[in-house]
């Protein structure tokens, strides 16, 4: 079909593939969905992932050898992010407060030189532990990031999708890039707490969803929910440093 496509890029065989594929965007759309506020629908979500999908399936190049699902989930994220971002669906309050606790772990985690816990982290910000887990519930709203815009903290690039290298052009200067990337989000997950590495693992590797986090560490959905969203924000704090030294 994708040869056919490339021939005679018609409109009759752009539908096939769009409803081959649309199974992606479900998925897609349903793990950005999770922690959204209620009244966030996930068929919007679906409609803005379908532009996603046919975006995907017209810039598509299968001689670079990448899969295309490994590409169009990122297409589709993207029109959905790129979505929810144009309806300002996060309060500026929120944004706010996210940047405050950003920053306190940027302070605590340079005079440490350790991953801070909750209680330094309160105490910095002068808001009590209980307050602080209510904070991390609401925070839950900016958290909706994948591991690989966290890999492009501090830096100007953008999706690795977009710039993985031709399998028979290798740039061995992207390649090291690449490497030393990967190998800083290695190291920032390594000084996560042990749970906090478990709920990334899980939710990012293992593709279980926060109720099934929930599960496997005997927690509720809300308090995964919650672990999930620090472990974010520690791990933009801790490469933002990074790409700054």
């Amino acid at each position: 079909m994708w040869r056919e496509f490339r021939d005679r890029p018609e409109q009759r065989l752009r539908e096939r593939l769009v409803l081959h594929y649309a199974p992606l965007v479900k998925y897609v759309a349903g793990r950005v969905g999770t922690g959204l506020p209620t009244h966030v629908d996930v068929s919007d979500l679906i409609q803005s992932g379908i532009f996603g999908l046919i975006d995907a399936i017209e810039k598509f190049e299968p001689e670079r050898g990448l899969r295309f699902e490994t590409y169009a989930m990122q297409r589709i994220r993207g029109a959905i992010l790129d979505d929810l971002r144009s309806q300002d669906w996060v309060p500026r309050v929120v944004r706010s407060r996210a940047r405050e606790v950003e920053r306190a772990l940027e302070r605590l985690g340079g005079r440490l030189r350790r991953t801070p816990t909750d209680t330094e982290v309160a105490t910095e910000l002068g808001i009590t532990l209980d307050e602080l887990r209510d904070l991390y519930s609401q925070l839950q709203l900016t958290s909706v990031v994948a591991l690989e815009d966290l890999m492009a903290a501090g830096r100007e690039s953008g999706s690795l999708v977009d710039t993985l290298p031709d399998d028979d052009a290798v740039d061995p200067v992207a390649v090291l890039v690449d490497r030393d990337n990967r190998r800083q989000l290695a190291e920032a997950i390594a000084q996560l707490t042990e749970r906090d590495r478990i709920v990334v693992s899980l939710y990012y590797f293992e593709r279980l969803t926060l109720a099934e986090i929930g599960r496997v560490l005997g927690v509720t959905e809300s308090r995964v929910s919650q672990l999930h969203t620090r472990a974010v924000l520690r791990l933009r704090a801790r490469l933002t440093e990074q790409a700054g030294v």
